[in-house]
Parts: C-alpha cells; structure tokens; sequence
C-alpha cells in the first residue's frame, strides 16, 4: 500500500474513532455464530474494525480461539472473545444487540441452493433455539443459506420458544444489491460509489430481481438487452463465484462484505440514526407472500418501515409474478421443517 493510501486511512479511523468516542454511543455486543468459517472470518475483521462494535463475540464448532486470538490483536476499540462447542453457545450469546449467521456448509459446484437445505436447515434450528433462550431481544442476520428457507426457519423457531418479534428478523440479501450496484456501474460507466440499485424478492436465482428502473444515477445508456444481461448475471453472481474458484470455495469474501455492511446499518439504526434504509428479506405485507425482500427502514427496535416496490418496469413486473412460485415453495419448506423436526 503506498504511504499516502495509509496516511488516508489511517487518519479516516482517527477520526471515526473519535466521533464514536465523542458521540455518547451506547456499548453493543456482535455475535457470529460460524465465525471460523469461511464467511465468518473475514466478517469478524470486519465487524472488529467498525467502531460502533464494543464488544465481538465469535461462536463455532471448531477453530474459534485461533480465530478470535488473530482478530483480537488488531487495534480497533471492539473487545472479542472466542467460544467453542455447544456447551459454550450461551455463553456467546448472552447479552448479544446483533446475532449474525454465516453457520452451514458453502455451495460447491453443481449444488443448488435446495441441496444446501437439508445440512443447513438443522445447523439454524439449534442456532435459533438458542438464540430464544440467551438473547431472545436481538437482531438476527440470517446469511446461511438457502435464505428464503433459513428465516421462515427461524421465525418458527422463535414463534414456539414464545419469543419471536418480526421487526428483529432479518434475511441479509446485501450481497444482491452489492452486486447489483457493481454491475450496473460496469456498464453504465458511472461512478460505483455513488450507484444505488433497489433490489426485492429473494436470494436466490430467479427470486432475486434488481430493479434497474430506478437505479440512481440513472442512465439512458442501457438497452432493454443490457437490463436483462445485469439482471441475470446479479441472480447468478453466486454461480459465477463459485464457477471461478473451480469447486474450491463460493462468495466468502463478497458475503462478509455485504454481511458487515447489513450489520452496520442495523448498529446505526439502533443506536438512533435517522433514514437507515437497507434491502432486506423479511416478514412483509409487500405481496402476498408471508416474506419478501423489499426496502427496510431500520430503527431502535430493528425494522421501523417496510417499503413499497415503487414503480416497476413491464420487465420487473414479468420478474415478479415469475419468481413467486418458487420464493412461495422455499418459504413453504422452511416452515415445515421447523415444525415436523
């Protein structure tokens, strides 16, 4: 990195530091449940350098102290610790403001989503009935996948442990909207930073519909072949991952990006910042499926406002009603395994 690139950043920490230190924040506890992972790693690092974490608490089967001993050494303010096995679980959990997920097995090549179900459907059933019993207040991010199963999962879950609140539940589909906005400012030639790209549904496939109509900064330089092309390649960005490491790994890096950038505007929205408004795969009255991707307001209490699709184009109206079925037959899954094991 060159000098000048660090000076930068080291002064941009200076001064987020100091605006956190100087700004009253109250203390929050992160857990990652599946931190040694590989999602959960880099979302550790991650979630250690963001200064609204005071405390991070990182939870997996195996290889968690070596984990939390790497992550504990960076100079960041957040204070971590490492739990190992599932007779340190509560532990972890206990006093937790945000609960994230990345726990399960990864995709490999020729594996759709349904076929992760299975595995990772009982990994989230013990999470989550644990999450009820230790930290049943917190925001739960839900990255394991299949997503449009893993949250009506857990939503049972919670419902039987008596403890479910809908506005605290949250699919984290940032990676969609990463990849959508990274795309769109490709071919666009605009400015990547400045893009932002709506993205409802699901997460997964045809249930992911980027809404390229009302992608900001808008373009006229896009033919109706070049939507259909983003939109395709953003429902099939994880493919694309995985297709590119040969079998030997799907989106981690990405992922923890994405994950860290859902959990921050989750800190922020508790902590009280106004118009914190993420997309995200949750409870809804949005269509008449039970949960939806859409828009969210975030607050002090997790989801403050679902918002509507605005205007769609014919083509995102086509994508919508095609990708309800399948979106309807995942939710449907999830719900039944929760209740039948």
């Amino acid at each position: 990195m060159r000098p000048s690139l660090m000076r930068s950043a080291s002064q941009l920490l200076r001064r987020r530091r100091s605006y956190s230190s100087a700004s009253g924040q109250p203390e929050r506890k992160v857990a990652i449940l599946g931190a040694a992972g590989g999602i959960g790693q880099p979302l550790s690092l991650l979630m250690k350098l963001n200064p609204l974490v005071s405390s991070l608490s990182l939870y997996d089967i195996a290889g968690t102290p070596g984990v939390a001993a790497d992550v504990s050494h960076i100079n960041s303010p957040a204070l971590v610790k490492g739990f190992m096995g599932e007779d340190q679980l509560g532990e972890a959990l206990e006093g937790s403001d945000i609960v994230i997920i990345p726990a399960g097995v990864p995709r490999k090549p020729g594996m759709t989503r349904d076929d992760l179900f299975n595995i990772n459907a009982g990994i989230v059933k013990n999470l989550c009935t644990a999450i009820a019993k230790y930290c049943p207040n917190a925001l739960v991010n839900m990255i394991s996948n299949p997503v449009n199963s893993t949250v009506p999962i857990a939503a049972e879950i919670f419902k039987k442990a008596g403890t479910y609140d809908e506005k605290r539940l949250f699919g984290v589909t940032t990676l969609d909207v990463v990849r959508a906005k990274t795309f769109y400012a490709g071919k666009a030639n605009v400015h990547v930073t400045d893009v932002n790209v709506p993205v409802v549904g699901g997460h997964a496939g045809i249930t992911i519909l980027p809404l390229f109509s009302q992608a900001t900064p808008s373009t006229n330089a896009l033919s109706d072949e070049d939507i259909k092309s983003l939109t395709k390649r953003t429902q099939d960005g994880g493919t694309e991952v995985v297709e590119a490491k040969a079998g030997k790994g799907s989106a981690t890096l990405s992922m923890a990006y994405a994950g860290a950038v859902f959990a921050n505007a989750c800190l922020k929205g508790l902590n009280g910042v106004p118009d914190i408004v993420e997309c995200t795969f949750v409870q809804s009255t949005v269509t008449e499926l039970p949960f939806f991707a859409s828009k969210v307001k975030l607050g002090k209490n997790g989801v403050e406002e679902v918002l509507g699709l605005g205007e769609l184009s014919d083509f995102e109206k086509e994508g919508l009603e095609n990708l309800k079925g399948e979106l309807k037959a995942s939710i449907e899954k999830g719900i039944k395994f929760a209740n039948e094991n």
